[in-house]
């Protein structure tokens, strides 16, 4: 479990960006960091500040990953012919608790990784609990048949501010999801602009 699950909103905040689109993200009442120096903290960053943050708030989207987990995902990515940046980012939402998100069976991205782990969820027919699972193509997620019922579902599929991405297949009345393709950058639905070529950047030093 995410050691954030608490405190997410102070990514955010941290951040200075609402990065998940919520309407409940207190960057919607104040535009400035945690705590009593937070309105203090805006000035020029330098290159490695600019990288890193470009790190944290991609970590921090996919439910502020440990650093050993991001760093293993990255270092997967760039063995892979191609660019790294764009396999970095098909990496992590070929990931199970992200197309839980994305196919808006829960309302959040730390929301999915719980609803994994306590097993509500199967993979081909096939009960699988590990949120970092990763899916191929063609692999088709459903809800099992005893957590149908559950109101975090139906608050989830309501909500208006997100879409089911195209490179997924989703039946609402099933809770289904097919992954029916791995993305690239331009085709995940970021609430703001991630930036994967300064995370390489980040790690290349």
């Amino acid at each position: 479990m995410t050691k954030r699950t608490a405190a997410k909103h102070k990514i955010d905040r941290r951040m200075g960006e609402n990065i998940w689109g919520r309407a409940k993200s207190p960057l919607n009442r104040r535009e400035y960091g945690p705590g009593q120096h937070g309105q203090r903290r805006k000035g020029k960053m330098s290159d490695f500040g600019t990288q890193l943050r470009a790190k944290q708030k991609l970590k921090g989207y996919y439910g502020d990953l440990t650093e050993k987990q991001f760093k293993r995902i990255y270092g997967e990515a760039q063995r892979v012919t191609g660019d790294t940046g764009e396999n970095l980012i098909g990496l992590l939402e070929r990931r199970l608790d992200a197309l839980v998100y994305r196919a808006k069976f829960v309302p959040t991205i730390f929301a999915a990784r719980q609803f994994v782990n306590h097993g509500h969820v199967l993979v081909n027919g096939k009960p699988v609990n590990i949120a970092s699972y990763r899916l191929r193509e063609g692999d088709v997620v459903s809800v099992r048949e005893k957590s149908r019922q559950l109101a975090i579902i139906a608050e989830a599929i309501a909500l208006t501010e997100r879409d089911v991405p195209d490179y997924l297949e989703v039946d609402t009345q099933k809770l289904t999801a097919k992954f029916v393709r791995t993305p690239a950058l331009s085709d995940v639905p970021y609430p703001v602009q991630m930036e994967p070529n300064l995370v390489v950047e980040f790690y290349s030093r």
